[in-house]
């Protein structure tokens, strides 16, 4: 994904940088968390990926552009996949990539034990939560695996997260129409993270066709749910760039096609790692 930094703004203010690279990593095949306004969820899961697996998405990634940050927020839950995980943001951090762990974001819907190890085996990556919604009820609803890990036992362990770290915690918030976007939905989640230095990123819906019922949230309510979190309780809160729609690649939308429901104009394969020189 390649953003111009210089195209928005901060506090008012142009933002300074330039053009930038982030890859979003998967790691596993599937996924057995079953969110229901993600395709991934429809296939269940099929296997962990190795750490060379996922670290070949990076090698692959590089031929083409230079990648500054690196995002587990593809396939997978990556705190069900621990070991592999660490060891692949070893070799991120290592030789030849040598990327920054500040740039490095790993994605979990919240996986209360993972989350007490990340934060010693992984110091200074960031912590990105899929919350999604403001009280247990609502999560259960939309997020079924939420049953295992309540509301409130997982903020604990985040704010235990935090006294230890001091580190931002991203909160990413998919909008749903008439679901999870209300102005009362706002104010719940400011006063859940008021305690908390938290960074929220809205995240407009991606239709993933038949298989879920749900509605994007429209922009009169996505501003309105931002203006109260910044205004009213003074979050940081993004709205994340929509990418990929074109290729059924966005946010939510990542699922295993056969061969011939492809279309004809899909990518040509690429090497194996094995082939490569790095």
């Amino acid at each position: 994904m390649r953003y111009d930094t210089r195209l928005g703004k901060y506090d008012g203010k142009p933002r300074p940088g330039g053009v930038r690279a982030t890859l979003c990593v998967s790691s596993q095949v599937g996924c057995k968390m079953g969110c229901r306004f993600c395709a991934t969820g429809t296939m269940g899961f099929k296997s962990n990926l190795s750490s060379g697996e996922i670290v070949e998405q990076l090698v692959h990634a590089s031929r083409y552009s230079q990648i500054r940050n690196v995002v587990f927020m593809g396939m997978g839950e990556p705190m069900n996949n621990y070991n592999a995980l660490v060891e692949a943001i070893g070799v991120f951090t290592g030789s030849p990539f040598q990327l920054s762990p500040k740039r490095i974001t790993v994605s979990t819907v919240g996986i209360i034990h993972a989350i007490n190890k990340f934060k010693d085996d992984l110091p200074n990556v960031n912590l990105a939560v899929s919350l999604h919604a403001p009280d247990q009820d609502i999560r259960c609803q939309i997020m079924p695996a939420a049953r295992a890990f309540p509301l409130e036992r997982l903020m604990n362990a985040l704010q235990s997260y935090q006294n230890e770290r001091d580190q931002a915690i991203f909160i990413e918030y998919i909008m749903l129409d008439e679901v999870n976007d209300q102005e009362e939905h706002a104010h719940q989640l400011g006063k859940l993270l008021e305690m908390f230095k938290a960074v929220v990123n809205l995240i407009p819906f991606n239709p993933i066709g038949s298989s879920s019922n749900f509605k994007t949230s429209s922009d009169q309510n996505v501003k309105k749910f931002q203006k109260v979190l910044r205004c009213t309780y003074g979050i940081r809160t993004t709205v994340r760039q929509q990418m990929g729609q074109d290729i059924a690649g966005a946010c939510g939308q990542l699922v295993v096609s056969l061969p011939d429901e492809r279309s004809a104009g899909g990518a040509t394969l690429l090497s194996d790692i094995e082939d490569l020189r790095i």
